[in-house]
């Protein structure tokens, strides 16, 4: 994002592109939602961006997602958008939205357990590893269809759809082919008829490429620098 633009008009920004994007695509805007990625933030830009409208946010340390809320108490969209530990779920579950980054059977279950404690159902997201990134979290296509069979039997969780993070690349053009096998393997899915799977999210689409995301059928889009400006990371606990 240029320093010099506000939150305000980075938001207008974002969401004319994502405009212009669903219109080559033949797409409506309202099909997307652009989720303000506010890890690292301080409370006064979430607070600017909540003046311009924004109500959905992304957040991916489950302690700052709990210190955060305790002192925005306006009824935001909270996103947990970064991997997850089964021993932060007390900080997410019934807490949040959407859950993006179910990446295992085990994270699964855990979501499963605390969700039926709390008498809730909890919606999820399943994170795939679509490049074969070492670095990077997230099921392995191949994994995916077994995975949500076994997920279809869990009373508390509701699986809404599918997320990735695409390689990073100065050309946004070259993550095009990963965007479009995700959508595929959600019409796959969807296609199995499994009972209690309906698929219809799709979060995809980061600050470099979310206009390409948007044009190969991305419902969730997640910026972060493209709205809040370069962010400095804290010391990872």
């Amino acid at each position: 994002m240029n320093e010099q633009l506000t939150i305000g008009n980075a938001i207008s920004e974002v969401a004319s592109r994502i405009q212009a994007a669903c219109e080559r695509a033949g797409r409506s805007a309202d099909e997307v939602t652009l989720i303000a990625v506010s890890k690292t933030m301080p409370v006064e830009a979430i607070r600017e961006a909540m003046a311009c409208g924004m109500v959905d946010f992304g957040e991916n340390r489950p302690q700052e997602l709990r210190d955060k809320q305790a002192v925005i108490t306006e009824p935001l969209r909270w996103h947990m958008i970064g991997s997850l530990q089964t021993n932060k779920l007390k900080y997410v579950v019934g807490k949040t939205v959407l859950i993006h980054s179910v990446d295992s059977l085990h994270l699964a279950q855990a979501i499963q357990d605390a969700s039926a404690k709390q008498g809730i159902v909890s919606d999820v997201l399943l994170e795939i590893n679509i490049a074969g990134e070492e670095s990077k979290h997230g099921i392995v296509p191949a994994e995916l269809l077994g995975l949500v069979e076994e997920l279809a039997h869990f009373p508390n969780i509701k699986v809404r759809g599918l997320m990735t993070v695409a390689p990073y690349t100065e050309t946004p053009e070259e993550n095009r082919c990963y965007f479009r096998k995700m959508k595929q393997l959600m019409v796959d899915i969807n296609s199995k008829n499994i009972d209690n799977i309906t698929m219809d999210m799709l979060s995809m689409g980061m600050t470099g490429d979310y206009e390409i995301a948007v044009e190969e059928g991305a419902t969730l889009v997640r910026v972060g620098t493209g709205i809040f400006g370069h962010r400095v990371y804290p010391p990872k606990e």
